[in-house]
């Protein structure tokens, strides 16, 4: 998994910057947010090692390739189920608008007969 070395180098305040292994690779990133940038590093390190062990593939550049596309499906099923929901709240919300529309015009109706 993606880790600090055993040496924990010191962070650079200037710039975020932190040491981090992916696939073996030592990897120096920087960003807003070095806690983030681990977390990121260890899900494409185990991405990388889950390719590694159902393939026989050995090449890292490869593996990254693979394991690149392999989140990029996750990425796309899940941007497609986020749009999908948002679109049934919609109906959803356009139906229950129509139904109080209809109950307050029975409403007036009802009030204004009386």
């Amino acid at each position: 998994m993606a880790t600090m070395p055993k040496e924990q180098p010191a962070r650079d305040s200037r710039n975020n910057s932190v040491r981090v292994e992916i696939f073996d690779q030592a990897y120096n990133l920087r960003g807003s947010d070095p806690q983030y940038i681990m977390k990121l590093a260890e899900y494409v390190d185990g991405k990388m090692r889950a390719v590694a062990e159902a393939t026989s593939t050995v090449d890292s550049m490869r593996l990254a390739v693979l394991a690149a596309l392999n989140i990029a499906d996750e990425y796309h099923s899940a941007k497609r189920q986020i749009e999908g929901s948002s679109s049934d709240y919609v109906k959803r919300a356009i139906r229950l608008s129509h139904v109080l529309d209809e109950v307050l015009e029975e409403s007036r109706v009802s009030r204004s007969g009386s």
